[in-house]
């Protein structure tokens, strides 16, 4: 497990329980600091990597938008996934 993973999933359980409006959309910058401060360049390599599951953007201009509830709940996934092998 590559040592972003495992600060995103140590992260991941001190990310407040937000008003999670299921039809919000949030800027990637937003994104970025939800899933425990990662670079852009982080983003686009979990957009472009298949076996994670990241949730797609939805373009709006040339901005990219996520729904923030499928944000949360692939957050929540992967909290899972670190501890069924752990």
């Amino acid at each position: 497990m590559s040592t972003q993973f495992q600060r995103l999933t140590a992260n991941a359980a001190a990310v407040p329980q937000l008003d999670c409006n299921p039809h919000r959309r949030i800027p990637a910058l937003t994104v970025c600091d939800l899933c425990g401060g990662i670079s852009d360049m982080t983003l686009w390599r979990w957009l472009n990597d298949t076996t994670l599951g990241f949730p797609r953007p939805i373009y709006i201009g040339r901005r990219r938008y996520w729904r923030e509830a499928d944000v949360l709940t692939w957050l929540e996934s992967r909290q899972e996934v670190s501890h069924a092998t752990a």
